[in-house]
Protein backbone atom coordinates (compact mmCIF):
# COMPACT_ATOMS: atom_id res chain seq x y z
CA UNK A 1 0.00 0.00 0.00
CA UNK A 2 2.99 2.37 0.58
CA UNK A 3 4.60 1.84 -2.68
CA UNK A 4 1.21 2.51 -4.47
CA UNK A 5 0.72 5.45 -2.57
CA UNK A 6 4.23 6.94 -3.23
CA UNK A 7 3.95 5.70 -6.73
CA UNK A 8 0.31 7.89 -7.06
CA UNK A 9 2.25 10.64 -5.53
CA UNK A 10 5.07 10.22 -8.10
CA UNK A 11 2.70 10.37 -11.05
CA UNK A 12 0.84 13.28 -9.77
CA UNK A 13 4.14 15.47 -9.26
CA UNK A 14 5.11 14.43 -12.32
CA UNK A 15 1.96 15.83 -13.93
CA UNK A 16 1.78 19.14 -12.32
CA UNK A 17 5.37 19.68 -13.04
CA UNK A 18 4.62 18.79 -17.02
CA UNK A 19 1.68 20.76 -17.25
CA UNK A 20 3.74 23.84 -15.65
CA UNK A 21 6.43 23.16 -18.25
CA UNK A 22 4.14 22.87 -21.00
CA UNK A 23 2.04 26.11 -19.54
CA UNK A 24 5.68 27.85 -19.12
CA UNK A 25 6.72 27.04 -22.71
CA UNK A 26 3.55 28.71 -24.48
CA UNK A 27 3.43 31.60 -22.26
CA UNK A 28 6.12 34.19 -23.49
CA UNK A 29 7.20 36.39 -26.74
CA UNK A 30 6.57 35.60 -29.78
CA UNK A 31 6.97 37.68 -33.44
CA UNK A 32 7.22 37.19 -37.15
CA UNK A 33 4.32 37.69 -39.56
CA UNK A 34 0.77 36.73 -40.43
CA UNK A 35 0.85 37.41 -43.77
CA UNK A 36 2.66 40.50 -45.07
CA UNK A 37 1.99 41.88 -41.17
CA UNK A 38 4.74 42.05 -38.55
CA UNK A 39 3.26 40.81 -35.45
CA UNK A 40 3.99 40.55 -32.06
CA UNK A 41 2.44 38.44 -29.83
CA UNK A 42 2.22 37.86 -26.10
CA UNK A 43 0.89 34.79 -24.46
CA UNK A 44 0.31 33.71 -20.82
CA UNK A 45 -1.55 30.59 -19.98
CA UNK A 46 -4.34 30.95 -17.40
CA UNK A 47 -5.86 27.67 -16.42
CA UNK A 48 -6.96 26.12 -19.45
CA UNK A 49 -7.00 29.68 -21.08
CA UNK A 50 -4.98 31.92 -23.36
CA UNK A 51 -4.60 35.82 -22.30
CA UNK A 52 -2.28 38.11 -23.74
CA UNK A 53 -1.75 40.94 -26.39
CA UNK A 54 -0.83 41.17 -30.08
CA UNK A 55 0.82 44.05 -31.94
CA UNK A 56 0.46 44.02 -35.32
CA UNK A 57 3.23 47.06 -36.88
CA UNK A 58 5.24 48.72 -39.22
CA UNK A 59 7.32 50.36 -36.24
CA UNK A 60 7.60 50.83 -32.77
CA UNK A 61 5.62 54.20 -33.30
CA UNK A 62 2.97 52.98 -36.20
CA UNK A 63 1.37 49.78 -35.02
CA UNK A 64 -2.43 48.63 -33.74
CA UNK A 65 -2.71 46.68 -30.23
CA UNK A 66 -5.43 44.50 -29.42
CA UNK A 67 -6.33 42.28 -26.00
CA UNK A 68 -6.78 38.80 -26.80
CA UNK A 69 -8.26 35.17 -25.87
CA UNK A 70 -7.57 32.10 -26.64
CA UNK A 71 -6.57 28.48 -25.80
CA UNK A 72 -4.06 25.94 -25.40
CA UNK A 73 -4.46 21.98 -25.94
CA UNK A 74 -0.98 20.37 -24.57
CA UNK A 75 -2.38 17.00 -25.97
CA UNK A 76 -2.20 18.30 -29.19
CA UNK A 77 0.22 21.03 -29.48
CA UNK A 78 -3.18 22.99 -31.03
CA UNK A 79 -2.86 26.84 -30.21
CA UNK A 80 -6.45 28.91 -30.91
CA UNK A 81 -5.73 32.86 -30.19
CA UNK A 82 -8.04 35.27 -31.61
CA UNK A 83 -8.27 39.47 -31.34
CA UNK A 84 -10.71 40.21 -28.53
CA UNK A 85 -10.88 44.42 -28.09
CA UNK A 86 -8.84 47.16 -29.84
CA UNK A 87 -6.86 48.92 -26.85
CA UNK A 88 -4.47 51.38 -29.33
CA UNK A 89 -4.90 52.47 -32.52
CA UNK A 90 -1.08 54.31 -33.69
CA UNK A 91 -1.57 53.58 -36.73
CA UNK A 92 -1.43 55.92 -40.01
CA UNK A 93 -3.16 56.07 -42.89
CA UNK A 94 -0.69 54.02 -44.91
CA UNK A 95 0.04 51.35 -42.36
CA UNK A 96 0.23 47.50 -43.21
CA UNK A 97 -0.67 47.20 -39.71
CA UNK A 98 -3.84 44.80 -39.59
CA UNK A 99 -6.92 46.84 -39.42
CA UNK A 100 -9.18 43.95 -38.56
CA UNK A 101 -9.51 41.68 -35.82
CA UNK A 102 -8.00 37.89 -36.38
CA UNK A 103 -8.25 34.98 -35.34
CA UNK A 104 -5.19 31.99 -35.70
CA UNK A 105 -5.02 28.58 -35.34
CA UNK A 106 -1.24 27.24 -34.93
CA UNK A 107 0.39 24.58 -34.14
CA UNK A 108 3.06 24.48 -31.26
CA UNK A 109 6.27 22.70 -32.36
CA UNK A 110 10.07 22.80 -31.47
CA UNK A 111 12.08 21.83 -34.85
CA UNK A 112 14.98 22.52 -32.71
CA UNK A 113 16.84 22.73 -29.62
CA UNK A 114 16.28 25.83 -28.85
CA UNK A 115 13.62 27.04 -31.28
CA UNK A 116 9.75 27.30 -30.54
CA UNK A 117 7.39 28.07 -32.80
CA UNK A 118 3.68 28.67 -34.10
CA UNK A 119 2.94 27.57 -37.31
CA UNK A 120 -0.96 27.96 -38.81
CA UNK A 121 -3.47 30.06 -40.73
CA UNK A 122 -5.31 32.86 -40.00
CA UNK A 123 -8.75 34.49 -40.76
CA UNK A 124 -10.90 37.49 -39.99
CA UNK A 125 -12.06 37.03 -37.02
CA UNK A 126 -15.87 37.39 -37.38
CA UNK A 127 -15.61 35.49 -40.72
CA UNK A 128 -13.75 32.24 -41.31
CA UNK A 129 -13.83 32.65 -45.18
CA UNK A 130 -11.75 36.02 -45.30
CA UNK A 131 -8.39 37.00 -45.45
CA UNK A 132 -6.70 33.35 -45.41
CA UNK A 133 -3.25 33.62 -44.76
CA UNK A 134 -0.42 31.84 -43.20
CA UNK A 135 0.66 32.35 -39.40
CA UNK A 136 4.52 32.33 -38.84
CA UNK A 137 5.70 33.43 -35.04
CA UNK A 138 8.96 32.28 -33.23
CA UNK A 139 9.27 32.63 -29.56
CA UNK A 140 11.54 35.39 -28.91
CA UNK A 141 13.85 36.32 -25.21
CA UNK A 142 12.84 40.00 -26.07
CA UNK A 143 9.33 42.26 -26.92
CA UNK A 144 9.92 45.09 -29.26
CA UNK A 145 7.08 46.81 -27.04
CA UNK A 146 7.13 46.80 -23.56
CA UNK A 147 3.58 46.78 -21.45
CA UNK A 148 2.09 45.31 -18.33
CA UNK A 149 2.98 41.60 -19.32
CA UNK A 150 6.61 41.40 -19.04
CA UNK A 151 6.19 41.32 -15.62
CA UNK A 152 3.81 37.85 -15.50
CA UNK A 153 6.46 36.45 -18.50
CA UNK A 154 9.50 37.30 -16.67
CA UNK A 155 8.50 35.57 -13.13
CA UNK A 156 5.90 33.01 -14.53
CA UNK A 157 7.79 30.29 -12.90
CA UNK A 158 7.92 32.53 -9.54
CA UNK A 159 4.93 33.33 -9.15
CA UNK A 160 3.01 35.54 -11.28
CA UNK A 161 1.33 31.86 -12.64
CA UNK A 162 -1.63 32.55 -10.45
CA UNK A 163 -4.75 32.95 -12.25
CA UNK A 164 -6.18 35.47 -9.68
CA UNK A 165 -3.06 37.25 -10.48
CA UNK A 166 -3.22 37.11 -14.32
CA UNK A 167 -6.95 38.30 -14.25
CA UNK A 168 -5.93 41.37 -12.29
CA UNK A 169 -3.80 42.17 -14.78
CA UNK A 170 -6.01 41.12 -17.64
CA UNK A 171 -8.40 43.44 -16.22
CA UNK A 172 -5.93 46.64 -16.74
CA UNK A 173 -6.47 46.86 -20.44
CA UNK A 174 -9.71 44.77 -21.33
CA UNK A 175 -12.65 47.15 -21.37
CA UNK A 176 -15.01 46.37 -23.98
CA UNK A 177 -15.53 49.12 -26.73
CA UNK A 178 -19.18 48.76 -27.02
CA UNK A 179 -20.78 48.13 -30.34
CA UNK A 180 -23.70 50.24 -31.35
CA UNK A 181 -26.19 47.53 -31.93
CA UNK A 182 -25.57 46.54 -28.59
CA UNK A 183 -26.69 49.54 -26.74
CA UNK A 184 -29.71 49.38 -25.58
CA UNK A 185 -31.20 53.02 -24.04
CA UNK A 186 -33.40 53.60 -21.05
CA UNK A 187 -35.32 56.11 -21.49
CA UNK A 188 -36.07 58.11 -18.31
CA UNK A 189 -39.82 58.86 -17.39
CA UNK A 190 -40.04 62.87 -16.60
CA UNK A 191 -42.62 64.64 -15.06
CA UNK A 192 -42.97 68.04 -16.25
CA UNK A 193 -44.20 70.69 -14.03
CA UNK A 194 -45.40 73.55 -15.62
CA UNK A 195 -46.45 76.89 -14.83
CA UNK A 196 -49.34 76.93 -16.47
CA UNK A 197 -52.47 76.33 -14.43
CA UNK A 198 -54.09 72.92 -13.98
CA UNK A 199 -55.91 71.61 -16.82
CA UNK A 200 -59.31 70.86 -16.56
CA UNK A 201 -60.01 66.93 -15.56
CA UNK A 202 -62.64 65.45 -17.84
CA UNK A 203 -63.66 61.86 -17.75
CA UNK A 204 -61.53 59.77 -19.46
CA UNK A 205 -62.26 57.36 -22.64
CA UNK A 206 -63.17 54.54 -22.25
CA UNK A 207 -59.93 51.76 -22.07
CA UNK A 208 -59.57 49.44 -25.11
CA UNK A 209 -59.41 45.94 -24.11
CA UNK A 210 -55.86 44.82 -23.80
CA UNK A 211 -54.08 42.91 -26.70
CA UNK A 212 -52.43 39.33 -25.26
CA UNK A 213 -49.51 39.51 -23.68
CA UNK A 214 -48.00 37.59 -27.02
CA UNK A 215 -49.15 40.53 -29.09
CA UNK A 216 -46.28 42.45 -26.63
CA UNK A 217 -43.38 40.45 -28.41
CA UNK A 218 -41.15 43.00 -30.71
CA UNK A 219 -40.94 41.09 -34.05
CA UNK A 220 -37.35 41.43 -35.45
CA UNK A 221 -37.61 44.05 -38.66
CA UNK A 222 -35.46 42.72 -40.81
CA UNK A 223 -35.97 41.22 -44.64
CA UNK A 224 -38.76 38.68 -44.46
CA UNK A 225 -37.61 35.20 -44.87
CA UNK A 226 -34.97 33.89 -42.70
CA UNK A 227 -32.30 33.21 -44.85
CA UNK A 228 -32.55 37.30 -45.74
CA UNK A 229 -32.14 37.77 -42.10
CA UNK A 230 -28.73 35.32 -41.55
CA UNK A 231 -27.48 36.88 -44.68
CA UNK A 232 -27.99 40.77 -44.26
CA UNK A 233 -27.00 40.77 -40.55
CA UNK A 234 -23.51 41.86 -39.59
CA UNK A 235 -22.22 38.50 -37.34
CA UNK A 236 -20.58 39.61 -34.32
CA UNK A 237 -17.76 37.23 -32.77
CA UNK A 238 -19.22 36.20 -29.15
CA UNK A 239 -16.51 33.42 -28.02
CA UNK A 240 -14.23 30.40 -30.20
CA UNK A 241 -14.30 27.31 -29.04
CA UNK A 242 -12.34 24.11 -29.82
CA UNK A 243 -13.29 20.79 -30.46
CA UNK A 244 -12.90 18.01 -28.47
CA UNK A 245 -14.32 14.56 -27.94
CA UNK A 246 -16.75 12.80 -30.14
CA UNK A 247 -19.93 14.96 -29.40
CA UNK A 248 -21.07 18.27 -28.91
CA UNK A 249 -23.81 18.62 -26.95
CA UNK A 250 -25.29 22.99 -27.37
CA UNK A 251 -27.59 23.83 -24.40
CA UNK A 252 -29.67 26.88 -25.60
CA UNK A 253 -31.13 29.19 -22.41
CA UNK A 254 -32.73 32.44 -22.00
CA UNK A 255 -30.07 34.56 -20.45
CA UNK A 256 -32.61 37.16 -18.78
CA UNK A 257 -36.36 37.38 -18.47
CA UNK A 258 -38.50 35.30 -19.64
CA UNK A 259 -39.96 37.16 -22.60
CA UNK A 260 -40.76 35.36 -25.52
CA UNK A 261 -37.28 35.39 -27.10
CA UNK A 262 -37.40 33.16 -30.21
CA UNK A 263 -33.75 32.34 -32.10
CA UNK A 264 -32.64 30.25 -35.48
CA UNK A 265 -29.73 28.41 -35.24
CA UNK A 266 -27.60 28.23 -38.36
CA UNK A 267 -24.12 26.08 -38.53
CA UNK A 268 -21.63 26.38 -41.91
CA UNK A 269 -24.18 28.57 -43.62
CA UNK A 270 -27.17 25.89 -43.14
CA UNK A 271 -30.31 26.28 -41.40
CA UNK A 272 -29.90 23.58 -38.19
CA UNK A 273 -32.88 24.59 -36.42
CA UNK A 274 -35.67 28.13 -36.49
CA UNK A 275 -38.57 29.06 -34.28
CA UNK A 276 -36.21 27.74 -30.87
CA UNK A 277 -38.47 29.68 -27.86
CA UNK A 278 -35.75 30.44 -25.11
CA UNK A 279 -36.41 29.65 -21.46
CA UNK A 280 -35.46 28.17 -18.42
CA UNK A 281 -35.56 24.51 -19.55
CA UNK A 282 -33.03 24.02 -22.75
CA UNK A 283 -33.14 23.54 -26.16
CA UNK A 284 -30.17 20.30 -26.91
CA UNK A 285 -28.90 20.18 -30.09
CA UNK A 286 -25.87 17.57 -30.62
CA UNK A 287 -23.25 17.22 -33.15
CA UNK A 288 -21.06 14.48 -33.96
CA UNK A 289 -17.56 15.76 -34.21
CA UNK A 290 -16.20 13.75 -37.02
CA UNK A 291 -18.96 15.09 -39.09
CA UNK A 292 -17.47 19.06 -38.40
CA UNK A 293 -14.98 20.85 -40.64
CA UNK A 294 -11.46 22.00 -38.98
CA UNK A 295 -13.41 25.47 -38.32
CA UNK A 296 -17.27 25.57 -38.32
CA UNK A 297 -19.44 29.17 -37.62
CA UNK A 298 -22.69 28.52 -35.87
CA UNK A 299 -24.77 31.65 -35.82
CA UNK A 300 -27.89 32.49 -33.48
CA UNK A 301 -30.59 34.83 -35.26
CA UNK A 302 -33.02 36.42 -33.74
CA UNK A 303 -36.40 35.65 -35.08
CA UNK A 304 -38.54 37.46 -32.41
CA UNK A 305 -36.73 39.58 -29.77
CA UNK A 306 -39.30 39.20 -27.21
CA UNK A 307 -40.74 42.27 -24.88
CA UNK A 308 -37.57 43.19 -23.98
CA UNK A 309 -34.84 43.71 -26.49
CA UNK A 310 -31.94 42.80 -27.68
CA UNK A 311 -32.29 39.16 -28.31
CA UNK A 312 -29.89 37.84 -25.28
CA UNK A 313 -29.24 33.95 -24.62
CA UNK A 314 -26.86 31.55 -22.87
CA UNK A 315 -25.42 28.53 -24.90
CA UNK A 316 -23.93 25.89 -22.73
CA UNK A 317 -21.09 23.58 -24.85
CA UNK A 318 -20.32 19.89 -23.41
CA UNK A 319 -17.45 18.20 -24.80
CA UNK A 320 -16.09 15.30 -23.30
CA UNK A 321 -14.80 16.50 -19.64
CA UNK A 322 -14.91 19.97 -21.20
CA UNK A 323 -17.68 22.68 -20.33
CA UNK A 324 -17.94 26.15 -22.09
CA UNK A 325 -20.58 29.25 -21.79
CA UNK A 326 -21.13 31.67 -24.12
CA UNK A 327 -23.43 34.75 -24.12
CA UNK A 328 -25.31 35.26 -27.19
CA UNK A 329 -26.67 38.54 -28.44
CA UNK A 330 -28.48 39.37 -31.45
CA UNK A 331 -31.21 42.25 -32.94
CA UNK A 332 -32.34 43.28 -36.33
CA UNK A 333 -28.89 44.85 -37.01
CA UNK A 334 -26.33 41.39 -35.98
CA UNK A 335 -26.57 37.98 -35.39
CA UNK A 336 -24.18 36.11 -32.60
CA UNK A 337 -21.31 34.02 -33.87
CA UNK A 338 -19.80 31.34 -32.74
CA UNK A 339 -16.74 28.96 -33.67
CA UNK A 340 -15.80 25.64 -33.23
CA UNK A 341 -12.10 25.10 -34.14
CA UNK A 342 -10.30 21.84 -34.41
CA UNK A 343 -6.59 21.03 -34.99
CA UNK A 344 -4.02 23.57 -36.59
CA UNK A 345 -3.38 22.53 -40.33
CA UNK A 346 -1.17 19.68 -40.36
CA UNK A 347 -2.01 18.66 -36.85
CA UNK A 348 -4.99 16.41 -37.23
CA UNK A 349 -3.07 13.50 -36.58
CA UNK A 350 -2.24 13.78 -33.08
Amino acid sequence: MKLQAGSLACTVLLTMVMSLCNAQQITGVWKGRISSKKVELKLIKSGDSLVGTSYYYDSRNNYRRYTIKGYFDPSTNNVIWWDDQLIENKSSGRSNASENALLSVADFNCPGEDEMRLDGTTSLRDDKEIARNPVNLLKVGSPVFPDEWDFVIDNYTSGTNDPYFIDSINRLRSTPAIREEELVVAVPIGIDMPNNPAPVVTAPDPKPALPDPADNTVAAKAPGNLESKFTSRKKVLQNVIPVTGKMIELRFYDNGIIDGDSIAIFFNGALLHENIRLALEPFVIQLPTNELQDDNELVMVAQNLGTIPPNTSMMVVEMGNKTYEARLYANENSSALVRFVKNAPGNSSR
